[in-house]
């Protein structure tokens, strides 16, 4: 099983580049990041995980930023976003800049999408909460368009251009592998359409192994070979034995999540982790 590590890189916590230089290290095979462009301050859709939203959610640096400073300083661990709001952003510019990542990093971006869960952060960036699982298909179709036409267009409900250039294109091909971030089961039929892997969140997934058999017999049904599907599982525990279990359930990257915290803090969190590498690989 893969490792990564996912973390807030908020103003206040471990720098980014420094995080990722550290994962690196300790031999992690990635570094997740995620992304909110702001929280309405109303608060008025309730915190999915229970409780009081944590400040983090609010603080955290843009994850192409972030990470093209943590490709900066690093060689082989893999850069994902965990996950981009690709419904609050325009897809020209979001290919752009995975593109870009990919490019600049030799090909190392993981493309973490996900719908979202805040109605008004959506409704600032003009977002319909009930349509948005619609218009994060047609972002992710138009792309793909765009990452692998000379010249792309797109022609959908919500989405629209005519034809157009744009380069850099990235250097995985066809494209960075596209993963959903998503805790439920209703996403298999999404994955197994538009994407190329899954990371449902360990603690909100109900039934995780009916998924987990459900997917590939959907991928079968629909074409697609089942092993194409890579799948992850975000807040990971950090126990080898529960792991090795859900690697033998098909679960190929286990992500385990560190607050944000300093460096200091962060450091002795990621040795602790560490010993996970080897005891896993292989």
């Amino acid at each position: 099983m893969k490792l990564g590590v996912a973390i807030f890189p908020t103003d206040y916590s471990i720098r980014p580049d420094d995080f990722a230089r550290a994962c690196e290290e300790r031999g992690f095979e990635s570094v997740w990041f995620p992304e909110h462009t702001h929280i309405p301050a109303s608060r008025a859709t309730p915190y999915p995980a229970g409780g009081d939203l944590p400040k983090e959610y609010w603080h955290t640096h843009d994850p192409f930023v972030a990470l093209m400073a943590a490709a900066a300083v690093t060689k082989t661990i893999k850069l994902a976003t965990g996950i981009c709001l690709l419904v609050e952003r325009d897809p020209i510019v979001t290919a752009k800049e995975v593109s870009s990542l990919d490019q600049l990093s030799g090909g190392r971006v993981l493309f973490g999408i996900g719908a979202g869960w805040n109605v008004e952060e959506m409704a600032n960036h003009g977002t319909d909460f009930g349509g948005r699982w619609t218009l994060l298909r047609e972002r992710v179709e138009a792309m793909k368009r765009i990452w692998t036409q000379e010249a792309a267009e797109y022609h959908g409900t919500l989405v629209n251009f005519d034809p157009i250039w744009q380069y850099p294109k990235p250097l995985q091909k066809p494209h960075p592998p596209i993963i959903l971030g998503s805790a439920s089961r209703r996403s298999l039929g999404r994955i197994v359409a538009y994407c190329d892997g899954w990371v449902p969140i360990g603690f909100a997934m109900q039934d995780l192994a009916g998924a987990l058999q459900e997917l590939p017999e959907r991928a079968t049904a629909a074409g697609r070979d089942p092993r194409s599907i890579e799948i992850s599982l975000f807040w990971a525990p950090g126990d080898a034995d529960a792991l090795r279990a859900y690697s033998d359930m098909g679960i190929a990257r286990g992500i385990l999540a560190v607050p944000s915290v300093g460096r200091d803090e962060i450091l002795s969190m990621l040795d602790r982790h560490a010993p996970l590498v080897g005891q896993l690989r292989g």
